[in-house]
């Protein structure tokens, strides 16, 4: 059985400024901003929430099918996941279009000026969810506004249960769109300031939301996680990593994990802390798709870690 990812496939161009923006920008000029940065350090990523989460699941052995639209320039992404090893079933090419594309300029400060292309992204409700009964478990990750809102309505309609993970899509949405959200999804994954987002915009409580779910998952960085369910509250660790290296898509690594997890019947206790170790192995490497492991590794590493192994 196999866990079905819809959500974005996207390239993030990353460029590094060797100087500080605030020397480059005249406060008395921003109405007239005219700019340009020397950036000596640039690398391209492979990224996207559906992608990225399938390579994490994938790493651990754990059926992925990612699903999603992407782009006429979409080759050299399609030969990287064929070279390891992820299905792409599920990843339909919109001919005239372009992959999602982010470019992030990133000064000696840690600011960042971004710019954000969603190209073939906003199709994403061209594809529907597949009902032939191989899938055990879902994800609405971001991804277009009506991809989302689709794909959830079907994941509930087939009685397949998925985890909503809105993350930077939740400006997309209303109060009520996340109730629906809320409603038809069996978990819902966000950080602690998207919580708050999220309760902002709905007017519930934590305390409400967590009751219409068989789990609330909510990332705190460096606090590690929090897992709640209708029975019990698991508190989850961070793990130590090696290095602090990249943390960008140490969420998608960690919602890895917990499809791992799920697909393997574990308890939450459990599979939280695999999507621990999993944000570990991310941010210890640059990108979202660089880190590598065995599962033997893994399971030396995690039990070394938390001082208990999983099945």
């Amino acid at each position: 059985m196999s866990a079905l990812i819809t959500g974005s496939f996207a390239y993030d161009t990353i460029m590094v400024f060797s100087g500080q923006f605030k020397n480059e920008i005249l406060p008395d000029k921003v109405h007239m901003l005219n700019v340009s940065f020397l950036v000596p350090q640039l690398r391209r990523e492979f990224g996207g929430c559906a992608g990225n989460i399938a390579y994490n699941l994938n790493l651990l052995g754990g059926a992925a099918l990612p699903m999603g639209t992407v782009g006429k320039d979409f080759g050299p992404y399609a030969a990287w996941m064929d070279k390891q090893g992820i299905n792409r079933q599920y990843v339909k090419e919109i001919g005239e279009s372009y992959t999602a594309q982010a470019y992030i300029t990133t000064d000696l400060d840690d600011n960042q000026i971004t710019a954000f292309h969603p190209g073939a992204m906003g199709e994403a409700h061209t594809q529907t969810v597949p009902t032939d009964g191989s899938i055990k478990i879902g994800t609405v990750s971001p991804d277009g506004r009506d991809g989302m809102i689709q794909h959830s309505k079907q994941f509930a309609a087939a009685g397949i249960p998925f985890l909503f993970d809105p993350g930077q899509g939740l400006p997309m949405f209303s109060g009520d769109d996340l109730k629906t959200f809320i409603k038809e999804a069996n978990y819902m994954a966000v950080n602690d300031y998207e919580m708050e987002l999220v309760m902002s915009k709905t007017g519930l409580s934590q305390a409400q939301i967590a009751a219409q779910l068989d789990a609330l998952i909510i990332t705190k960085g460096a606090k590690g996680a929090e897992i709640i369910t209708p029975k019990k509250t698991y508190e989850i660790p961070i793990a130590t990593a090696q290095s602090l290296t990249d943390p960008t898509g140490c969420g998608d690594a960690f919602r890895g994990g917990l499809l791992y997890g799920l697909l393997k019947g574990m308890d939450w206790h459990v599979a939280g802390h695999i999507g621990s170790l999993m944000g570990a192995y991310n941010i210890e490497r640059p990108g979202t798709q660089n880190h590598k492991f065995t599962l033997e590794n893994f399971r030396a590493r995690f039990k070394q870690e938390f001082k208990f192994d999983f099945a």
